[in-house]
């Protein structure tokens, strides 16, 4: 039955991606098939989604999953919230953000507790993405805590980052100097139309690099699809 749920899965079953998903999230007895699928090399690209709390990383999120259904994109969304003090279960609940693309034939999202990891990242988040990543999808997205500098950890999995900010965040930039920012490849300044926007672009164009800072707002759907633009991402 097991091996049946999995075959689904890996054909692209939203039911059954979901149970195995918890399989390995609780660490379930006889779950040595999916640790191994997990662990096989992919090419589909896994793109992080990081920033500190109030970015509107979850707005921005849904923005991009309006320009995926446009470019009919099968994308797998994971969502890590903070963990609850009383049941580590998920705090925020980013699906109910998101409900309107709940039942979208080509996406598939799913939120999971911290558990309490200062990472910013479930403790087996790189058995589900990477399970994921063998699920028929064309990209997997996940969007971390925001718990500030310590959310790191993302560097580790994921093949692009993106570190969302906003125009009142120059002071915060101080202190993610030596984390969030050294492991962004792209800079994304959401909330844009807000006053300062466009100095405070430049100002962290200075320190980026090379690396691209682009004008965004998830509200205003505006600057997503140059965002998108960057991702590793071609169709099947």
């Amino acid at each position: 039955m097991k091996e049946t749920i999995i075959q689904e899965a890996l054909a692209g079953n939203k039911k059954s991606i979901a149970r195995c998903i918890s399989l390995i999230e609780n660490n379930a007895e006889g779950n040595s098939a999916i640790a191994e699928i997990s662990h096989q090399p992919s090419s589909i690209p896994l793109i992080g989604i990081t920033g500190p709390p109030g970015a509107g990383k979850s707005s921005l999120v849904d923005a991009m999953l309006a320009v995926f259904a446009k470019q009919k994109l099968k994308v797998a969304v994971v969502c890590v919230d903070p963990s609850s003090p009383f049941h580590t279960g998920a705090l925020l609940g980013d699906r109910i953000r998101m409900n309107r693309w709940h039942d979208h034939a080509d996406f598939f999202i799913r939120s999971l507790s911290s558990r309490g990891t200062t990472g910013g990242l479930h403790p087996m988040i790189k058995e589900i993405t990477g399970f994921l990543k063998h699920c028929s999808f064309d990209l997997v997205l996940l969007e971390t805590v925001g718990v500030g500098q310590s959310e790191v950890d993302v560097a580790k999995l994921a093949n692009l980052k993106v570190l969302v900010l906003v125009p009142e965040a120059g002071d915060e930039i101080q202190f993610m100097k030596s984390g969030l920012m050294e492991v962004a490849d792209v800079f994304a300044v959401n909330k844009s139309d807000r006053p300062g926007a466009e100095l405070f672009a430049k100002r962290l164009r200075m320190m980026a690099g090379h690396r691209p800072v682009l004008l965004v707002s998830a509200v205003n759907q505006q600057g997503i699809e140059e965002l998108i633009a960057a991702f590793p991402v071609s169709k099947k």
